[in-house]
């Protein structure tokens, strides 16, 4: 497979299209409303709460980093993870005005 031509589109379609992959798995949003619901920062209990393998969150977890979405601090031995949340406002931001646009109802649809 070829490689895409990032450099044709804008840079609003390149960012939502990356957040779009990286919060394409259901692991992710799992993970995501998990923190979310905890309202604090989580450590370890992901793998209890999610029933996935250690080293399955862990790539979750470093896909969600590489992209911002959550930080991570290292506590002990644990690393607990939290939205960060100036990111988080950034993505709400994006994808009201992607989904936000005016779609005409067509007749020949």
């Amino acid at each position: 497979m070829g490689i895409t031509k990032t450099d044709i589109y804008t840079d609003q379609q390149n960012k939502l299209a990356a957040l779009f992959k990286v919060l394409g798995h259901p692991a992710r949003i799992a993970i995501l409303q998990h923190i979310i619901d905890q309202k604090a920062c989580i450590c370890n209990d992901l793998v209890e709460e999610l029933g996935l393998a250690q080293a399955t969150i862990s790539q979750h977890l470093k896909e969600l980093k590489h992209i911002g979405i959550i930080q991570g601090s290292i506590d002990g031995k644990s690393v607990c993870y939290c939205i960060e949340t100036t990111v988080w406002k950034d993505m709400q931001q994006l994808f009201n005005t992607f989904f936000n646009q005016e779609v005409q109802v067509n007749e020949c649809c």
